[in-house]
């Protein structure tokens, strides 16, 4: 193909593109839309109008529905979605970031989508998904949450920009928890390792779940031994990531991928994660962090931190979770399937 690939990048709404705190979904589709306009590949980015990017912004939905109550998240899901679709044979290829909801426009458009699947189906959506299988081709982020249920076209994890992340080499004494703060996210079971280990531990993230912060998390709070720093962005963002002896991620469900724990590594912090989904991909057991079962083992991993080389972290991250080798891999998986479409045109075009 003469001219560059032309990409539609179909971004989720409920927060900007990318996310000015959190919005993990959202934060992959920016990485990913980035480094492919990096590649010279001409990108359109679907996302709401505040959104921020290098590619060309085309945006229905004002704001995200996260923002505030002004946008009906079902009404204007449905209005972006087929703000794209409505221009799909403008684009060689558009890739879905955003859910199951693009796929029921599959079949009644010509232009092939490529949908990024950020984390295991549950079995309310699973029927959706198997039914379009044939139709729309699947990514998964980790080889751990591949359903047996489901085709895909490639497994490829996500990536950071590492540079983005200064490499600091004494994070100090003190333990950062940094995600929602959710039972799933085990951020109760983050305070009583912290508090088992005779550490500060620093927690950062939005409360996901109002009843859990109240009931398990706040009473421990006291400005000193744990600390509460609402939601992150930006420098302050990086500092707690880079600052920190390691990060505690003791989750409580089979996570897809982690990308604070990427992020954290980048800065030359080990990560302590409990032996769930896709934690034993990421994190190298004794080289780059620990990979453990209980909330004992995770204490006594603490006692161990001083093992671990943080430019070990660092390097491991650059090599193997790189924006750039994302986008290379979804680049050299959008020009295969391309190719394969392409094939029995040309084949009847020779006879």
């Amino acid at each position: 193909m003469s001219r560059p690939l032309r990409i539609a990048m179909l971004a989720p709404i409920a927060w900007r593109t990318p996310p000015r705190h959190y919005g993990p979904w959202e934060l992959a589709t920016s990485l990913l839309t980035e480094a492919l306009v990096a590649r010279g590949i001409d990108v359109t980015l679907f996302a709401t109008q505040d959104s921020v990017t290098g590619a060309t912004l085309a945006g229905v939905v004002p704001s995200p529905y996260n923002d505030g109550p002004g946008i009906d998240a079902k009404v204007w899901e449905m209005r972006h979605v087929a703000h794209v679709m409505e221009q799909a044979g403008a684009f060689d290829l558009i890739h879905n970031q955003a859910d199951f909801v693009p796929l029921a426009f599959s079949r009644l458009i010509a232009t092939p989508i490529v949908t990024t699947l950020h984390g295991m189906p549950s079995d309310r959506i699973l029927p959706m998904l198997a039914e379009y299988q044939h139709d729309v081709h699947y990514v998964a982020i980790s080889e751990t949450d591949r359903s047996p249920d489901l085709r895909y076209a490639a497994t490829i994890p996500h990536g950071i920009v590492v540079e983005d992340f200064a490499f600091v080499a004494d994070g100090g004494a003190d333990l950062l928890y940094f995600g929602r703060i959710h039972p799933d996210k085990g951020t109760a079971t983050a305070i009583q390792v912290a508090r088992a280990a005779g550490r500060r531990l620093l927690i950062a993230g939005i409360v996901q779940d109002q009843d859990y912060f109240d009931r398990e998390v706040a009473p421990w709070i006291d400005g000193d031994r744990v600390r509460y720093a609402g939601p992150l962005g930006g420098v302050d963002r990086l500092q707690a990531l880079g600052h920190a002896a390691a990060l505690l991620h003791l989750i409580d469900f089979e996570e897809p991928f982690g990308l604070s724990v990427v992020e954290a590594l980048a800065c030359g912090t080990p990560v302590i994660a409990f032996r769930r989904g896709s934690m034993p991909d990421l994190v190298r057991d004794g080289e780059t962090g620990f990979v453990v079962d209980t909330a004992e083992q995770a204490v006594a991993a603490i006692g161990r931190l001083g093992e671990v080389d943080r430019v070990a972290c660092r390097t491991d991250v650059a090599a193997r979770f790189s924006a750039d080798r994302m986008a290379a891999r979804y680049h050299d998986l959008y020009l295969s399937l391309l190719a394969a479409r392409a094939a029995p045109r040309l084949a009847a075009a020779r006879h």
